[in-house]
């Protein structure tokens, strides 16, 4: 962060009248936002710094207010000036699910996120017009992989027989994805996104590129987490739990449109694997983005797992054996800024 940009949040602080104690960071980001905790008195609280050029705090605000109509935790916002991006939000503390998880709380901590996200997608009627997660913006994200992981960090350009190979399996991923039913999607529901409180689990943030899009992406984004990674079967335990609390509450039976008969164990299993293949084909380009044009290196490490999650599912399903072969002929990952690779 600029020292402009601190002093601004400084100097709204004090217009606000908060005798502020201390005001540190409370963590980074993928994007332009920046988070800082303030003290005042004995009470806590996060300033949102998001630059009106690069970020816009709107998004969040409108989200936010209908996510809590649902009964949804999320940060109150206490202050906000929206013209020069700030916002005064609650605390959640700094105990992420990436952080804390571990094989005796899993069950419980998934539990609680699993029911959240039935919740959100149960509830989250298209008030705000959302944008859809439509077949522009599936390849857009797609082509990260190509443009920013393959050619970018791995210095490839593929032949017209590969880049061939890529379309297609890119296509297939978009029909799967556009046959789905759609509910509100948070984008970005996961291990670092969620926080562990002790009323009303979990704390729900990041929350303010929401779109209506498929039903599996956010399922996919909190089991086959990028930041942490379970063996298969607690997978497919969290996955039968999602199904049978869907079917109870009624989710899966008011989403059907007549194209599906049912959404069957199996149909919301190759969803949820096909899903996973765009999403993660996008995480790595995002990954490999923040290094090169942001100069953020420490998402490099999540790249082998991510990578791994793809060769799993591709190896599946016989109609992916393309795109399995090109990720297959990828070297090795550079993981650090000097150019360790990592072994697979």
């Amino acid at each position: 962060m600029s020292d402009a940009r601190l002093h601004l949040v400084q100097h709204w602080l004090a217009a606000l009248g908060l005798p502020v104690s201390t005001l540190r960071p409370a963590s980074a980001d993928a994007s332009f936002r920046r988070y800082f905790r303030v003290w005042v008195g004995e009470r806590s609280f996060i300033v949102m710094d998001a630059p009106p050029d690069k970020e816009d705090c709107r998004p969040f605000v409108q989200v936010a207010e209908v996510l809590r109509r649902l009964g949804v935790n999320v940060p109150r916002i206490h202050e906000m000036d929206l013209e020069r991006g700030l916002l005064l939000l609650s605390d959640f503390g700094d105990r992420s699910y990436l952080r804390v998880l571990d094989a005796g709380n899993a069950t419980a901590l998934y539990g609680d996120a699993l029911e959240t996200l039935l919740r959100i997608q149960a509830g989250g009627a298209d008030d705000l017009h959302l944008p859809l997660y439509d077949a522009a913006l599936l390849r857009q994200e797609m082509a990260l992989f190509q443009d920013w992981y393959v050619e970018r960090h791995l210095g490839i350009h593929w032949p017209p027989a590969a880049r061939a190979a890529w379309q297609e399996a890119c296509e297939r991923l978009v029909v799967a994805a556009l046959e789905q039913p759609r509910v509100w999607v948070h984008r970005d529901y996961h291990s670092r996104n969620l926080m562990v409180v002790p009323e009303y689990n979990p704390g729900v943030l990041d929350f303010q590129d929401a779109v209506m899009g498929p039903l599996s992406y956010d399922l996919v984004s909190l089991l086959r987490d990028c930041y942490i990674r379970w063996p298969q079967e607690r997978l497919d335990e969290w996955l039968a739990h999602y199904h049978r609390r869907a079917r109870e509450q009624g989710l899966l039976d008011g989403l059907l449109a007549g194209r599906w008969p049912e959404i069957t164990p199996a149909l919301l299993r190759r969803w949820f694997d096909w899903m996973g293949v765009q999403r993660h084909l996008k995480a790595v380009g995002i990954f490999a983005r923040l290094w090169h044009r942001d100069g953020k290196p420490g998402y490099l490490r999540d790249i082998p797992r991510t990578l791994s999650y793809l060769l799993d599912v591709t190896g599946r399903y016989r109609e992916l054996a393309g795109l399995q072969r090109l990720l297959q002929d990828l070297p090795t990952p550079v993981t650090e800024p000097g150019g360790r690779r990592e072994r697979r």
